[in-house]
């Protein structure tokens, strides 16, 4: 898929969905993203400063394979680093409020409406 320009994050957020059109895409974002979290936290507690690199390390190290695997796509973060970073937090909020097949309605939506 070509990269796409948008002119608002709300144009671009049902691309970024669309991009993790598959639940373990997603499903690896979240565990990479909260194991980062984790792990820059006790850096940032314990004084041990290494462990900051836990976030983009452990978040980007597991959501980035997904996409080139599960998905076949590139990351939208390469185009679109701002918005993508807003994008992941959106989308594990949604899911850790249960709202996954929310996110898997607005990716087949998005795909069906730009196929081709």
């Amino acid at each position: 898929m070509t990269q796409r320009t948008f002119d608002s994050y709300e144009h671009f957020w049902p691309y970024y969905v669309a991009m993790h059109s598959k639940a373990a895409t997603r499903w690896l974002h979240l565990a990479g993203t909260l194991s980062g979290l984790t792990v820059s936290a006790y850096g940032l507690l314990s004084g041990r400063r290494r462990y900051l690199l836990g976030l983009p390390v452990i978040g980007y190290g597991t959501a980035w394979p997904a996409h080139f695997l599960i998905e076949k796509n590139n990351p939208a973060t390469f185009g679109h680093p701002g918005w993508s970073l807003r994008g992941d937090a959106q989308m594990i909020r949604m899911m850790l409020a249960g709202r996954d097949d929310e996110l898997a309605e607005i990716a087949a939506k998005w795909l069906a409406e730009n196929a081709g």
